[in-house]
């Protein structure tokens, strides 16, 4: 019998503005149970960069904590991203959310100039030199780009040209797609997909990451 393939999960926070993706996340993990797959998840143990009022869509002066946060999607099974190596897993996939621009990285702020937090950097790297497999969503393809532009890695966030552009910028290729799509590039072992980059509702997201996650689970 086949050991169920361990795929990690890596969450931002909680809610779109400043978080993971609640819609992505759900649906990425859904996805990875119905593959027949073991999510792990897990977030860097660091503040949030900020807090949105999701209702108001304003900034407040709260502070909170990213992995505290995450806990909440994962209901409270999550690791603290510093403890898993690539050892650990057989693949690895990033939801998006402004978190993963905000809180993993500095893209949302900084561009192809971003820094990226020490502990996802280094998984990244882990994974990527390991030929594990990559999921890339929404606006995390950015964070892919910044760690893994030297490989010229081929990543989509679909079709928003400034964006597309600063992912050039790191020295990776961007490839329009449409949102119930997914771009491979097999050579590098990296799956993208656009979601609420370009997604008006919830049906065609999961359309692209139902996709995404299969191709992540036959890779692994």
């Amino acid at each position: 019998m086949n050991m169920a393939k361990k795929v990690g999960v890596v969450l931002s926070g909680c809610g779109v503005f400043d978080g993971a993706e609640i819609h992505e996340s759900v649906l990425t993990l859904l996805a990875l149970d119905r593959a027949g797959a073991e999510a792990v998840c897990m977030a860097p143990d660091v503040a949030q960069h900020h807090v949105i009022n999701h209702l108001k869509g304003e900034e407040t002066d709260e502070k909170r904590n990213v992995l505290v946060e995450s806990a909440r999607i994962a209901r409270g099974n999550i690791e603290d991203i510093a403890g898993v190596r690539a050892d650990d897993l057989d693949a690895v996939i990033f939801p998006g959310g402004f978190g993963a621009a905000k809180n993993l990285c500095t893209f949302a702020f900084d561009g192809p100039n971003a820094t990226v937090n020490p502990e996802v950097e280094r998984l990244l790297k882990e994974m990527f030199a390991a030929r594990k497999p990559i999921g890339l969503i929404c606006i995390a393809p950015a964070l892919g780009a910044k760690v893994l532009g030297d490989s010229g890695v081929e990543l989509t966030i679909g079709n928003d040209a400034d964006t597309a552009a600063g992912i050039e910028a790191t020295g990776a290729k961007h490839i329009n797609c449409a949102v119930t799509e997914t771009h491979e590039d097999p050579e590098r072992r990296v799956v993208s997909t656009p979601a609420y980059m370009l997604g008006k509702g919830i049906g065609e997201v999961a359309d692209g990451i139902e996709k995404l996650v299969r191709t992540v689970v036959l890779w692994a």
